[in-house]
């Protein structure tokens, strides 16, 4: 990921998969060196590991200073043209990156060692959207960069190895790797390799994924449903539960383009009829890991706010038929896009369709694998509203994309565009926290998405993995593996 001053704890699992993805089959494994993780995902991770310094000068010109001798996977130094080309990549394809890309006025490098950004006004979110490591603006090799990737040419401490689509991703460590001298810090500061291999086996079964750590197979299992906890507390031999508290939150994406949801009194209907409470109550059972509330950010954060929140959790069947009759619904399928491989998601999307259909809608379930869904929300004409999360993070605007430009659901209405203007517009924090509020209210009035609530997660780890510290996304640099 990137090594910028700003950098969030996150960006250690990304910048494994590009630095050194790995995950192995059974076959693999009896094959692996003396130390080699074996880590069970939902999916394949990201990729790459950029590295920078970066400093602002004013409101509007940010210099990035590159540390000297940071060796890119290919053996040569990246220099600044690296940073620019990857940079305009970024820009080009992914969501954040667009959003970022409209408000620069150039881009340049200043010498090797040097990148120039120069913006059209201040824009606040402009660090955080840099180093957050999901949609990441990542940085390679120049010459690595083409649509598709087909090198993965990053900086970080594991580079890629070796990929067999469905079966794992391969890193192994990278030894001319340049670590950051100050102490390790969540997802910033000194990173060490400190085992051979990362194997990052995709294990998209739940269930199979528990099982395995319960059978000593995998060192680190990732988000497991929580009624696997007692098992998983009475296996102490074999595997240690992992609690990370306020992990993320699930949230709808509802098409505002085509189909039956891009009337906004239907979204708004739509609202109005379902249950958050009870959505969370299925995905995730135990009151411990859920909270139903409707302020995007817990109480006590800068921008807490309940601007909004009377119409959340509202399970009003009867206004909600009655709206959508207004709105002149004539019982169109209402296609819901979900997968298997988060259990949350599809157990909430079950509750929610026999809510819907209490208020006269008609849900049509639309299962699928989690790339396929990946997939197909880029098609407006496939889908109706689909069930993600992600991550709570500290800036508004690193999450979700649809509050930038581009993202599915292609949220884009003038009143959207004022209020992120004067949001991302004004540097003061304080001042933000308040603009936040109109922020929120907004999605509340026009439904481009809808923020189910918060939860914690459940992973598992071996009791021989030692330094494994919790994260959004988690991260395997500075672990070891108990002698």
């Amino acid at each position: 990921m990137t090594d910028l001053a700003v950098s969030r704890r996150h960006c250690l699992a990304l910048g494994v998969a590009a630095s050194s993805t790995a995950l192995a089959s059974t076959a693999a494994r009896a094959q692996a060196p003396r130390s080699a993780l074996n880590l069970a995902m939902v999916a394949e991770p990201q990729t790459l590991d950029p590295m920078a310094s970066t400093a602002a000068k004013d409101g509007l010109r940010y210099s990035i200073a590159l540390r000297k001798g940071v060796a890119l996977h290919s053996g040569r130094e990246l220099q600044a043209d690296d940073v620019v080309a990857s940079l305009k990549r970024w820009m080009e394809m992914a969501p954040r990156g667009k959003a970022v890309g409209k408000e620069l006025e150039s881009i340049s490098a200043k010498g090797t060692h040097g990148v120039e950004l120069l913006l059209k006004a201040p824009y606040a979110p402009l660090l955080p959207q840099l180093a957050l490591p999901s949609g990441m603006a990542a940085i390679m090799a120049k010459e690595a960069i083409a649509t598709p990737l087909a090198q993965f040419v990053g900086t970080g401490p594991y580079r890629f190895k070796e990929r067999k689509p469905d079966q794992y991703v391969l890193l192994t460590r990278f030894e001319a790797y340049s670590a950051r001298k100050e102490a390790a810090s969540g997802y910033g500061g000194k990173r060490e390799a400190l085992v051979d291999e990362l194997r990052f086996v995709p294990v998209p079964n739940a269930n199979t994924r528990v099982e395995g750590a319960l059978a000593g197979q995998f060192h680190y299992a990732d988000l497991l449903p929580i009624e696997a906890l007692p098992r998983l507390e009475k296996a102490a031999a074999k595997t240690v539960p992992v609690m990370t508290p306020s992990f993320g939150f699930p949230y709808l994406v509802l098409n505002t383009k085509e189909g039956v949801l891009a009337s906004l009194p239907m979204r708004r209907a739509l609202q109005t009829a379902i249950g958050p409470g009870e959505m969370l109550a299925a995905g995730f059972g135990d009151t411990r890991f859920f909270i139903a509330e409707g302020n995007h950010f817990p109480k006590g954060t800068p921008f807490f706010s309940t601007a909004g929140t009377a119409a959340y959790n509202e399970r009003n069947a009867a206004k909600a038929k009655a709206d959508a009759v207004a709105a002149g619904y004539k019982g169109e399928p209402v296609r819901i896009l979900t997968s298997r491989q988060y259990d949350f998601h599809h157990n909430m999307a079950l509750i929610m369709a026999e809510q819907l259909k209490r208020a006269g809608f008609k849900p049509e379930l639309v299962v699928v694998d989690w790339a396929t869904l990946v997939q197909r929300r880029n098609d407006a004409k496939l889908w109706d509203l689909y069930i993600t999360h992600s991550g709570q993070f500290p800036e508004p605007m690193l999450s979700p994309p649809q509050l930038g430009d581009g993202a599915p659901g292609w949220w884009g209405t003038p009143a959207k565009q004022a209020a992120l203007a004067a949001f991302n517009r004004e540097p003061s924090p304080a001042k933000r926290a308040t603009l936040w509020g109109a922020v929120q209210q907004l999605v509340y009035d026009e439904v481009p998405y809808i923020n189910v609530g918060k939860f914690n997660s459940l992973a598992a780890r071996a009791p021989a993995l030692e330094g494994y510290q919790t994260g959004t996304w988690p991260f395997f640099w500075n672990v070891r593996l108990k002698a």
